[in-house]
């Protein structure tokens, strides 16, 4: 699978990437018709200290594409609300493929 990488305000990270790739790549490893995926990482003035971190995942499969957004206090915080939404969005696809 292809993993790209995009920062909007945020300086680029080998940590982000690395713990967002891992963690692709369990997804992968379940779910192996993904074919891309696309990690947006951008920083948002906000007046909590709990959100403006921005993790979107967009991953690319059969059917229509797959996207997640999640706004946290970190990015790794992000980044886990962002795959774990991909994860049930996942599990209902495989439901529906396995269904025809």
């Amino acid at each position: 699978m292809n993993i790209n990488f995009e920062y909007d305000d945020v300086k680029a990270s080998n940590r982000l990437e690395i713990m967002a790739a891992q963690k692709l790549e369990k997804l992968v490893d379940k779910y192996d018709f993904i074919v891309r995926s696309d990690v947006f990482f951008k920083k948002e003035n906000t007046s909590s200290p709990d959100t403006g971190m921005v993790c979107n995942i967009r991953l690319s499969a059969p059917g229509p594409r797959l996207f997640a957004q999640s706004s946290s206090g970190s990015f790794e915080a992000a980044i886990a609300s962002s795959v774990e939404d991909l994860q049930r969005q996942l599990e209902k696809r495989k439901a529906k493929m396995q269904s025809r």
